[in-house]
């Protein structure tokens, strides 16, 4: 079949194949009666490429009338086998989107087959990613918005769901990952795969209102050495740091001063001062004198104070709340940070980054078990104001080091106000619960919340008095 020769492994090329009985190796759709009988609702491209009989992911073609992988399409092949057995006859091949009609053997070629080709791998025209917080062109068919579909859980993968939709709401980033040349010569799985979840995430297309990140988690197992897996409910914030720093040394070839898309989006800056002798085998402590280093960040993680031990004379928890004005103080230059093993520390913030990423640390550790502090933060969903609290630089989003090269850098490095993009949310008790995320759409200006395949609109308000875990501002 020389129509293959494209093919990395050219194993149809060599299976002597029947032509059509017309003999032509390519028909137009109006000349295939088999045309109407692909069931576009049985198609699903979510999970791994690989054949349902002999799991191999070589030649693997997906039946469009039933939605199953088969491998090859020569004689004696799978697909070949199911054509006759249940007289399904069309068949695309995954890896190129071509079309071809078993057991006669021909190609079709009819433009119907497109939004088929797209949902397998959706792809963006320029404009088109440019005009996606501006269009609020809802797929009234599926009444799903592209960029909110919900994620389904195969089983705790919850904590993977949250950072993807997290991630989805950066908008460089997205547009970064939506246009597959920018990263094509990048080899890593890891990559890819996280590239392909954001298209199918925002594809405007779709045949239904979910994606399955299957491929997607597979491709985290089997990065993290199975720290991450679907089976196990992990911290999404440990995902998160974990997943930036993966991809940006996948992206950046294992060079981690060199600028890629997630430092320009998300890191910044901090100036650390180790007080003279303290720490645990710090320079600080040897050296008799205060130590003070640049470092880069991709979160802040913020300490809440301790919840009250005592309930109030009606026997209700008083549900503690503090200003985040009040725990950003630690970034001030002068509150000191006292820590056994790295000492009494001063933190001052030296650059913003375009997306701030804020974690508070909910969970402590004792001997016995872990705890949950349930105290609220409070925090404006728009027009967060740093400058209020810290002491900045006149440009304190400047991009530089690795973060050089940000998209529309000009325009806001002289800013320090922040809008809320995303609010992570942990319910339940410390070693178990659920997430759940609240996202912004531009498009509208409207609030949603997403847990897994939900996803439902809510006012600002109630994100306000969410009990936060992690926080993404732009």
């Amino acid at each position: 079949d020389e129509d293959d020769d494209d093919d990395d492994e050219g194993a149809d090329d060599r299976v002597l194949l029947p032509r059509s009985t017309s003999r032509a190796a390519v028909k137009k759709g109006t000349e295939c009666p088999y045309l109407d009988t692909i069931s576009r609702q049985n198609l699903d491209f979510d999970f791994e490429k690989c054949c349902s009989v002999t799991l191999s992911p070589v030649n693997v073609y997906v039946c469009l009338v039933c939605g199953k992988y088969f491998q090859g399409r020569g004689l004696n092949t799978h697909a070949y086998t199911h054509s006759l057995e249940s007289a399904h006859h069309m068949f695309m091949k995954l890896d190129n989107g071509k079309v071809y009609c078993l057991p006669d053997n021909y190609e079709v070629l009819d433009k119907s087959l497109d939004d088929i080709r797209h949902v397998r791998d959706p792809l963006f025209r320029t404009e088109e990613i440019a005009s996606l917080d501006n269009s609020s062109s809802i797929s009234r068919l599926l009444s799903y918005m592209p960029g909110l579909v919900g994620l389904n859980n195969m089983k705790n993968n919850d904590y993977i769901n949250v950072i993807m939709q997290i991630c989805a709401r950066i908008t460089p980033l997205r547009d970064f990952f939506l246009d597959p040349a920018n990263y094509s010569d990048c080899r890593s799985p890891l990559v890819q795969r996280f590239g392909e979840l954001l298209r199918k995430m925002w594809n405007t297309r779709n045949f239904k209102g979910q994606v399955s990140p299957h491929e997607f988690v597979q491709a985290v197992r089997n990065a993290s050495k199975k720290r991450f897996t679907a089976d196990t409910q992990c911290d999404p914030v440990e995902l998160w740091s974990w997943l930036l720093n993966n991809l940006h040394l996948d992206l950046t070839r294992g060079k981690p001063k060199k600028p890629s898309i997630i430092t320009q989006c998300l890191q910044g800056e901090l100036e650390v001062t180790t007080l003279a002798g303290t720490g645990r085998g710090t320079r600080a402590a040897t050296s008799g004198e205060d130590v003070t280093e640049r470092v880069p960040f991709l979160l802040l993680g913020l300490e809440l104070p301790p919840a009250p031990l005592f309930k109030d004379v009606l026997e209700k928890n008083i549900i503690p709340q503090v200003p985040i004005f009040h725990i950003m103080r630690k970034f001030d230059g002068e509150t000191i940070t006292d820590d056994i093993r790295a000492g009494r520390r001063r933190f001052r913030i030296t650059r913003l980054p375009r997306y701030l990423a804020l974690h508070y640390r909910r969970f402590t550790k004792n001997n016995f078990f872990i705890e949950k502090n349930p105290t609220l933060v409070n925090f404006p969903v728009k027009s967060l104001e740093l400058r209020d609290i810290l002491p900045l630089p006149e440009f304190p989003a400047a991009a530089g080091g690795a973060a050089a090269g940000a998209p529309d850098a000009a325009a806001y490095g002289s800013s320090s106000k922040y809008d809320l993009v995303a609010n992570l949310v942990h319910d339940g008790k410390a070693d178990s619960g659920t997430y759940r995320v609240h996202v912004h759409r531009k498009v509208e200006d409207i609030w949603y919340e997403v847990q897994d395949l939900a996803v439902q609109d809510i006012l600002p308000q109630m994100v306000a008095l969410s009990e936060a875990y992690f926080q993404v501002f732009e």
